[in-house]
């Protein structure tokens, strides 16, 4: 049988997402409930993916494409490339998830001059007919045959000013029929081919462009953001015209929300326009009037709007972002997906879904993305400051946050300056699908045109980037890269702040602080949630109190790395400096005691701040040299104090030091377990200090789970030595003081030697912890410094490797050891606790593979453990069977 390239709306539904695209199958799914939406086709993802193969249509796609346009011509009663009685359609590009940029919609494709007339005596409107018109070939010219687009709007420009016109409402049919002739000459001038007649030609190109979109850089640079794949390809929809451009009073256009996609209030949200078509709603060149106004102008549609609005709500289950057009007061449905809103709104939405009885607890934990989570504890600004200084300019409160970036005036600058490390404000009259790249490289977006609806503010949502839209206030100057707004210049390169919250723009840098967790209860309760549904702990890195209560305040349920070489910094560097330096063992051992003195402190205020639950402590784990001052700044200064004849002996003999301990290879030198072997009094203190801590905070009541960690086990005889010298203290300290504790010793997994010999390593060990910073570089054998500063990211970006092994688990490499190290150290020790403490600890792929592998915990910073929360949710929904967790309109595969 040959496989079927081309979908009527009536033969799809939503369950056909990946083969009719996300547009087409919605589409398909309100025609199927009978809800009103105009005759049309997809032309599926699959023939996309076999011109993207082939650079050709595959055998049987046009055939197939003209049989639905004559099944179209006697739905319709009208006939394509007929000028007497003309069938006009739109071409809609639609991947599976909605992707802001692919490309723009063409309308009213099949019109020629002859159908011009025929329209024009049809409504008795001719300057409607050229409208539609110069629509067609503007849209087609920029899409299809890469005119740009702003050639387009100059003509326009010219053509108002000739006949005094302010908007283009005020165009008249001889207006509009100069610039339709006008653009004609232009597509030739630019193609060198007359604009094309035929309709069927029309069509095919239309379609063409649309698979050919799918690799656009626009595209691409989304997809590569998002991390969808290059493979889905993207469906081509087929609608027949409804015009929203008749000038009868009761047709218009509009974008709306069936919720509000900035706060989350369940209130219909959105804006139109009369006389209108198309993208006039969001372009910004009109105005548009907020969508509750047409309850005034054409009650009855603004009835049926709110009608379809409930039912498509109470269908999906999830808010919708509809797309509608009025034709001569006939309600019309051009498009619904789920709507993409702020984090704020999402979190709100599926908190109070699920007090609706629309959604379970399970789909709003699985419609919020670890990246919302990340967006929602943002840094914002003061609110104090803001109080004391005084906004440049105002506009629309577009997509909510703070911003603090150089301004740029183009997506490419914006982009360039972003990948050189800048904080960039992209600044543009309005946004458009080409300037995507610089959207998603910039900090934030600030435009002077568009609403509520436009571009900007449904991609800065979408992308979750602060957004000021419709500012009136500020005059941009392209060519000469400047705004100002009064006497107030602001030039490319100079910062501003943006509070999308607002809507309010600011000269320079503001403060920002961060929000209080406990005070975003719908936040909360989806974090309530997840931690139901989660198997996986999450534990915290913390090296203080502060940072452990913290820790605690935002869901920690234990410490899975205490980093004790940096309770010797700041202050303490002299104290541990005289240890290193000492020229007798009671200097050495006085230094200690002091240092014992503070970290016992130290660790008493972990275990007060963690009370009940577990604290892993990592004992010292860089080489000495790295507490002395380096080598190359003290030989400038001996070399610059000989010169002024300064007694520099205390410097030299620091340089000595520094030169005995320096490495070739420090991270593979004295560090770790071998230097606690080698100069073991350190650790012997460092494990008095934790074991008397942990002794007087059970005295004082506290619940106290002390785990001391050794760094850099390599060969099981390494631990034999060093962890039964360090047991035997821990007994000492205890006996002394009359009180047992409950603690456990084990090792850090950060040596592929170490993953290999789990079994018998596991055997003293009673728990690992997989560094798997680390154990990444030792696995492929690369510095991680080194490695992103001359080829690492290339690599990625030249496909060599999927993603970066230090922000993602390398699965197939590093997380085969880590696998093989839980199997193996299990089958010694079956109790065995098993958690990771690196940078991987908070990212949700990898959080995902350690809950696939069995651990028992991931560690993270203080500020990525909520994150790391929902991501331990997914990852259990995942196993279960749930799919596409962290998107908008997530549903219960259980659930009928």
């Amino acid at each position: 049988m040959a496989q079927k390239w081309v979908y009527a709306f009536e033969e799809g539904d939503a369950t056909m997402r990946n083969l009719l695209g996300g547009k087409g199958c919605n589409l398909a799914e309100m025609t199927r409930i009978g809800l009103p939406v105009p005759p049309g086709f997809t032309v599926t993802t699959e023939a996309c993916i076999a011109y993207m193969n082939t650079g050709k249509f595959p055998e049987g796609m046009w055939e197939e494409v003209l049989a639905h346009v004559d099944a179209l011509n006697k739905k319709t009663g009208k006939e394509f490339a007929n000028d007497a009685n003309p069938l006009l359609v739109s071409i809609r590009s639609g991947a599976r998830e909605s992707m802001p940029g692919m490309m723009d919609t063409i309308l009213n494709v099949g019109l020629t001059p002859g159908a011009v007339e025929t329209m024009g005596k049809k409504f008795n409107d001719m300057r409607f007919a050229w409208d539609l018109y110069r629509r067609l070939i503007q849209m087609y010219s920029k899409v299809v045959l890469d005119v740009p687009g702003e050639e387009f709007e100059e003509i326009i420009d010219e053509e108002r000013a000739r006949i005094g016109a302010e908007s283009d409402a005020q165009m008249t049919a001889e207006g509009w029929r100069r610039c339709a002739d006008r653009f004609m000459k232009l597509a030739e001038k630019h193609t060198g081919k007359p604009f094309p007649q035929d309709p069927y030609k029309q069509l095919e190109l239309g379609i063409e462009a649309v698979f050919k979109s799918w690799n656009g850089k626009r595209a691409v640079d989304y997809r590569n953001h998002y991390g969808y794949p290059h493979t889905w390809g993207t469906a081509a929809n087929i609608v027949t015209m409804v015009y929203g451009n008749i000038a009868d009073g009761v047709s218009g256009t509009g974008v709306a929300f069936t919720r509000n996609p900035a706060t989350g209030e369940k209130k219909f949200y959105g804006e139109y326009l009369l006389n209108a078509q198309g993208e006039d709603v969001v372009s910004g060149a009109r105005t548009p009037t907020e969508v509750s106004g047409l309850a005034k102008e054409i009650p009855q549609a603004w009835d049926d709007l709110m009608e379809v609005a409930r039912i498509l709500e109470e269908h999906y289950r999830e808010t919708q972002d509809i797309e509608f057009t009025i034709e001569s007061g006939k309600l019309w449905m051009l498009q619904t997906r789920s709507g993409k809103r702020t984090a704020a709104s999402a979190v709100k939405i599926a908190v109070d879904m699920v007090d609706e009885g629309l959604i379970t607890p399970a789909e709003a934990v699985a419609r919020i993305s670890p990246d919302m989570i990340d967006q929602m504890l943002h840094p914002r600004f003061d609110e104090e400051v803001l109080k004391k200084t005084t906004p440049l300019a105002k506009g629309l409160n577009a997509s909510p946050g703070a911003a603090v970036g150089k301004v740029y005036f183009d997506a490419d600058t914006a982009e360039a300056k972003s990948k050189e490390g800048e904080p960039v404000i992209l600044v543009r009259p309005l946004t458009e699908p080409s300037d995507v790249h610089g959207m998603l490289a910039a900090k934030g977006i600030l435009t002077a045109e568009g609403g509520a609806t436009s571009h900007a503010a449904v991609v800065a949502r979408q992308l979750g980037k602060p957004c000021v839209a419709g500012c009136a206030d500020i005059k941009i100057n392209l060519e000469k890269k400047f705004f100002s707004v009064n006497q107030t210049v602001v030039k490319e390169g100079d910062y501003i702040s943006l509070n999308g919250a607002k809507g309010t723009v600011y000269v320079g840098q503001l403060p920002v602080v961060a929000p209080k967790l406990e005070e975003q209860t719908e936040l909360l309760k989806i974090l309530g949630w997840a931690d139901e549904i989660r198997r996986l702990m999450v534990w915290a890195n913390a090296d203080d109190e502060q940072q452990a209560a913290r820790a605690r305040s935002y869901g920690a349920q234990g410490i899975g790395l205490c980093r004790t070489e940096h309770m010797f910094l700041g202050e303490r560097t002299q104290l541990f400096q005289n240890y290193i330096l000492a020229a007798d063992p009671d200097t050495k051992q006085k230094a200690l005691d002091k240092l014992a003195e503070l970290q016992h402190d130290d660790f008493y205020g972990i275990f007060r701040a963690m009370d009940g639950l577990p604290v892993i402590i990592r004992l010292i784990d860089p080489p000495l040299h790295e507490f002395l001052p380096a080598r190359d700044e003290l030989k400038v200064d001996v070399a610059l104090g000989h010169e002024r004849g300064e007694d520099v002996s205390e410097k030299e003999f620091l340089l000595h030091k520094a030169e005995e301990l320096a490495e070739f290879n420090p991270m593979l030198g004295l560090r770790g377990i071998r230097l606690g072997i080698m100069m073991p009094d350190v650790t012997l203190m460092q494990v008095h200090a934790i074991i008397s801590a942990a002794c007087d905070a059970a005295k004082d009541g506290y619940d106290v789970h002390p785990e001391i960690m050794i760094p850099l086990t390599a060969h099981i005889n390494e631990l034999k030595l060093l962890q039964t010298v360090l047991e035997d203290e821990a007994r000492k300290v205890m006996a002394a003081k009359g009180v047992a504790v409950d603690y456990k010793f084990g090792t850090m997994i950060e040596i592929p030697r170490a993953a290999i010999t789990a079994r018998e390593i596991a055997g003293l060990a009673q728990f690992f912890s997989f560094g798997t910073n680390d154990l990444t570089q030792m696995t492929y054998g690369i510095s991680r410094d080194d490695a992103e500063r001359h080829f690492l990211l290339q690599y990625v970006e030249k496909g060599i490797l999927p993603k970066n092994p230090f922000q993602t688990i390398d699965r197939d490499g590093v997380g085969a050891l880590m696998k093989m190290a839980v199997a193996d150290g299990r089958a010694t020790r079956p109790d065995l606790e098993v958690g990771i403490c690196g940078e991987h600890g908070g990212d949700p792929d990898s959080i995902d593979f350690c809950h696939l592998i069995g651990l028992n915990y991931v560690s993270c910073s203080p500020f990525r453990v909520p994150v790391a929360r929902l991501a331990a949710a997914h990852a259990a929904l995942r196993e279960k069977g749930w799919e596409r967790l962290g998107e908008l309109g997530v549903r219960d595969p259980h659930r009928k």
